[in-house]
């Protein structure tokens, strides 16, 4: 039989080892986070004081993006996966709506249309990763999910907002796999002995060091459910603590 003081004990504990968790998710996060946000204010400076601001095209874009992108996809740890921005419904003179996006091992740039002309016309302005820092002006982490648009993969993407004089003109983003997300964060969080879960915004897993709780797993009606959550700092993620 538990007594009320060992469960207090034992609620103390995965308190504990939820907060060490959530620094440790922040702290991974951190660098690309802060590279991406300072990309975005980069660009946005770039774009304004670019001669072709208004009448820029799909190329004139990528040859202003790609040295960014590429830096991005440089940074040593957490591995990347893609890069780039992503501009806003009707920026461009040519295109309604482009990627000027690198992407792989041996980065190259992604053509939507000659992989998939239903890929080419996707409304990305409603995805998550577009519209929430569209909304409110800021960056934001969404996912996991799987990214039919760029990798087929389950992924998270990191978007931060662009704007020129306070128009918004689209996002600087980064995508990382959960399967690298995974061999990298999961053995810092098994260090902590607890069970951890790490879930998004809307209650779903992002990655967990119990079995039991797989990638895109709901949380509600499950025995995570009614467990506290502890928030990561700056990042719309939580941790669960078993």
């Amino acid at each position: 039989m538990v007594t009320a003081t060992s469960a207090q004990a034992s609620g103390i504990a995965a308190q504990t080892t939820a907060a060490r968790a959530a620094e440790i998710v922040s702290e991974y996060l951190r660098g690309p986070i802060e590279t991406l946000d300072a990309t975005a204010a980069e660009l946005g400076m770039e774009l304004a004081s670019s001669p072709h601001v208004g009448a820029l095209s799909a190329q004139r874009l990528d040859a202003l993006v790609e040295p960014h992108a590429h830096r991005i996809l440089g940074l040593p740890d957490p591995q990347i996966y893609g890069a780039g921005f992503i501009a806003a419904i009707g920026l461009l003179t040519d295109e309604r709506n482009h990627l000027s996006w690198w992407q792989g091992d041996d980065p190259r740039k992604l053509l939507l249309a000659a992989q998939s002309v239903n890929k080419a016309l996707i409304d990305y302005s409603e995805l998550e990763w577009f519209r929430v820092p569209m909304e409110t002006g800021r960056g934001h982490v969404a996912g996991p999910y799987v990214d039919y648009l760029c990798s087929d993969e389950y992924t998270i993407t990191v978007a931060a907002p662009v704007h020129i004089g306070g128009r918004f003109v689209g996002v600087a983003g980064l995508d990382l796999l959960i399967d690298s997300v995974e061999r990298q964060l999961l053995p810092l969080l098994s260090e902590l002995g607890d069970n951890v879960t790490v879930i998004n915004s809307v209650g779903r897993v992002v990655v967990s060091t119990n079995p039991r709780h797989a990638t895109g797993d709901a949380v509600r009606g499950g025995p995570l459910a009614d467990l506290p959550r502890t928030p990561c700092d700056g990042l719309a993620l939580e941790i669960i603590a078993e």
